[in-house]
């Protein structure tokens, strides 16, 4: 595909958070009652948390959130500035700032809401022996409106976009936005994607999220995500390929014809459900020494394989793809990357 056709070819939408990275031990996750490889939102207790990672020497400062993570590594791999664009709220402030000329840098066009009151979103990213818990303090994230999205030089990303993309993470923060976008995309033959994110929306956000998944094209996961998903519906199973098959089922809204669920296991392989069908794709494995940390793993998955997908190759290539940055990702410190992909 030529590099002018693909400007603007995909958009994310979600919550832009500064991810404050440290190597910790079980003793700190014990201290703030937070379990290994998890996702939550930050409640009271866990506030002191931020300055803690702050002040130690190993912390580092990564432009992160979920969908922002996968559209960088798509923006990434497909080495073309523009390609990729960008839309959620951050502050008005240093960390703000900071996540600007990360996306400038990465070469994505982010059109961020900037509120006046909120500070700028932040994700504890506490590393113990390689393996990630996060912890997110959406603050301004949170204050994402609809109002943003519906101005015409917002909307305008919308309409050219042919791919959307949006982390289950942000129906916490303004389903009315997705709404309008997987309304779009249905309208539009557009392809739109979700992504489960965490045990925490599939439990307390079903409402939210079933109302949205019936627009999906695609719904990405990984097994633990998938499991809660089939224990909430009663499903009764914890195989992650039924499971799999269950979700790519479920109903459409009117206009989209069929859905692929894609759902990773780790260092296990990864399982797509499409057409009543189930195939499963081995991972690179890494060797233990390595690993550097997980997280980004599943965000950098989606960007590799929306980097594939949106130059319309098959799905074989858009798992290689997935498998290919999450790869590179997990040797690296957080969300980050070398300069150029090494993937063909």
């Amino acid at each position: 595909m030529a590099a002018s056709n693909l400007e603007g070819v995909l958009l994310g939408m979600g919550n832009p958070l500064l991810d404050i990275s440290a190597v910790v031990d079980e003793a700190f996750l014990a201290k703030y009652d937070v379990k290994p490889n998890n996702a939550i939102l930050a409640e009271d207790k866990h506030l002191p948390m931020y300055d803690e990672l702050s002040s130690k020497d190993n912390v580092e400062y990564i432009a992160g959130g979920a969908t922002q993570n996968s559209i960088r590594v798509a923006q990434w791999m497909l080495q073309t500035p523009g390609a990729t664009s960008y839309m959620g709220c951050i502050g008005k402030d240093k960390y703000g700032e900071e996540m600007k000329s990360a996306a400038k840098a990465a070469g994505v066009t982010a059109h961020y809401y900037e509120d006046e009151a909120a500070p700028t979103g932040t994700c504890a990213v506490c590393v113990v022996g390689g393996e990630r818990s996060l912890i997110a303090n959406l603050s301004a994230a949170n204050c994402y409106k609809s109002e943003h999205l519906k101005k015409p030089e917002n909307w305008a990303l919308v309409e050219k976009a042919k791919y959307i993309y949006i982390a289950g993470f942000f129906l916490t923060v303004s389903p009315e936005s997705i709404q309008l976008v997987a309304e779009h995309a249905a309208a539009n033959n557009k392809v739109f994607l979700m992504n489960l994110s965490a045990p925490f929306i599939c439990e307390f956000f079903r409402d939210a999220q079933e109302k949205v998944l019936q627009y999906s094209d695609y719904i990405f996961g990984n097994e633990t995500e998938a499991r809660i998903f089939s224990k909430v519906r009663g499903w009764e199973t914890e195989n992650v390929e039924e499971i799999a098959l269950k979700i790519s089922q479920l109903p459409l809204a009117s206009g989209k014809q069929k859905r692929i669920a894609v759902i990773t296991q780790g260092a296990d392989p990864v399982v797509v459900a499409e057409d009543g069908k189930v195939k499963t794709f081995p991972v690179i494995l890494l060797p233990k020494e390595k690993l550097v940390d997980t997280n980004g793993a599943g965000d950098a998955f989606v960007g590799g394989f929306l980097s594939q997908l949106v130059q319309g190759k098959s799905i074989e290539d858009c798992v290689k793809a997935g498998c290919y940055a999450a790869n590179v990702i997990i040797q690296q410190s957080g969300c980050t990357y070398p300069e150029k992909p090494d993937f063909n």
